[in-house]
């Protein structure tokens, strides 16, 4: 008998510790909260790409059954070769919902893991927020995206990729910004009300002001929107290396509900 490498031992123990139907349902908003632009079914296997993006939660293949693993070989290479047409590295998200024999499969062909990240929740009628200065949403795309690219630093040429994105979210949507006319964009998060459930996406402060409170100010705010339109839970990922921001989570009433990470092929 082969034995079960260590990687496999860390799938079963969070499979078997995890609350599988709410990683299910955080899976299924989080797809919702943020759309890929082509996004095909291999099984229970999601295969999510975006040409115009990089995030990797836009382009993963993402499996969502821990028993599904047959022909898992060769189902792996046929979905790396859509990224490849794509002219990029095949990436897997593992969750809880991942099989460890998919695991054990991308271990042994040296595939490198990376960026685990926490996905967190938070009872927003229990939740005590600060009394911070409130910021109402705007409705344009345009200026939301400006401002988060400005915030992030990030290139201009994703701004039509991410201006495609925000647009194609089906759920009630919240943009937020801070912003002054001297320094400009300070902060900008989105909020997509899914029914129920609340999600924080692209929360963002100007490295130039960050431990300020602009955080905990934006953040507030588009908690209060989501609750005044009757959302009775939060959630948001964050990853593990971010501890600033995993400490002001947590001071607004996020705990941890699952972890999930990536593997990425390596050049052949």
């Amino acid at each position: 008998m082969a034995t079960i490498g260590a990687d496999r031992l860390l799938v079963q123990a969070s499979i078997s510790s995890t609350n599988l139907p709410l990683v299910r349902r955080l899976e299924a908003v989080g797809f919702r909260a943020w759309p890929a632009a082509s996004v095909q079914y291999d099984g229970s296997w999601q295969v999510r790409l975006t040409a115009g993006h990089p995030s990797n939660r836009l382009n993963s293949i993402v499996p969502l059954d821990p028993s599904d693993h047959r022909d898992v070989e060769i189902r792996l290479e046929k979905a790396s070769r859509k990224f490849e047409a794509y002219g990029r590295a095949a990436v897997v998200r593992q969750t809880p919902l991942a099989s460890p024999v998919l695991i054990d499969l991308l271990s042994a062909r040296n595939w490198t893991r990376f960026d685990e990240t926490m996905v967190m929740t938070c009872d927003l009628a229990e939740a005590e927020l600060p009394d911070t200065l409130d910021h109402l949403p705007t409705h344009d795309v345009g200026r939301f995206v400006d401002a988060n690219l400005a915030v992030d630093r990030a290139p201009l040429s994703l701004k039509p990729a991410l201006a495609e994105i925000i647009s194609a979210i089906k759920p009630p949507s919240g943009l937020f910004m801070i912003e002054n006319a001297v320094e400009g964009p300070l902060a900008t998060v989105l909020c997509v009300q899914d029914n129920d459930l609340a999600g924080i996406m692209s929360l963002s402060v100007c490295e130039t002001r960050r431990r300020q409170g602009l955080g905990t100010e934006i953040l507030t705010s588009a908690l209060r929107w989501a609750r005044m339109r009757s959302a009775r839970s939060a959630w948001l990922q964050v990853r593990l290396s971010n501890r600033p921001a995993i400490a002001l989570y947590e001071r607004l009433g996020f705990r941890d509900a699952y972890h999930y990470c990536y593997w990425q092929r390596g050049p052949r």
